[in-house]
């Protein structure tokens, strides 16, 4: 994901998060992001000083989202196409139907992938966390498994 500081062709400036940087020029061409004060679809990127994550931990950050005037009842938005509202349903309904039909065997998921695909324990379906080594592990020695689908907050 990233995020833009947009502005219209009446100078309101606003933020909005993206899949990626051809996202924002897809969406943008086909007139889909449009300023949340004005309504203007002539929307480009405004200019931003860049986030550089740094070695040192810090404290927690106190940003605040941009403020949206007083006068106004309308909050920063993008709009995504019905093709991507749908694809993202889909991606929420298969996240919905792991976690219902199969077992959660967190931290354990290598092994007892392995032990499944040895012949150790009985075929089930299974979810759990595997580092990238031990995806790659699997990988190579033809173990079939698939990332679990993960959504952004359904509030954002």
């Amino acid at each position: 994901m990233i995020r833009y500081a947009l502005s219209c062709d009446k100078g309101h400036g606003f933020d909005s998060w993206f899949a990626d940087s051809g996202a924002f020029d897809k969406q943008a061409k086909r007139g889909l992001v449009t300023c949340p004060h004005c309504g203007s679809a002539k929307v480009e990127k405004a200019i931003m000083a860049p986030r550089v994550s740094g070695t040192r931990k810090r404290g927690p950050r106190n940003e605040t989202p941009p403020a949206v005037p007083a006068t106004s009842d309308k909050a920063p938005v993008a709009m995504i196409s019905p093709q991507e509202q749908e694809f993202r349903a889909k991606l929420k309904e298969l996240r919905e139907h792991i976690v219902k039909n199969a077992d959660d065997v967190g931290q354990k998921f290598p092994e007892e992938a392995r032990r499944m695909h040895y012949g150790e324990t009985e075929h089930r379906s299974i979810y759990g966390v595997a580092s990238p080594e031990d995806a790659k592990e699997l990988a190579e020695e033809g173990i079939e498994f698939m990332p679990v689908p993960i959504l952004p907050d359904e509030r954002n």
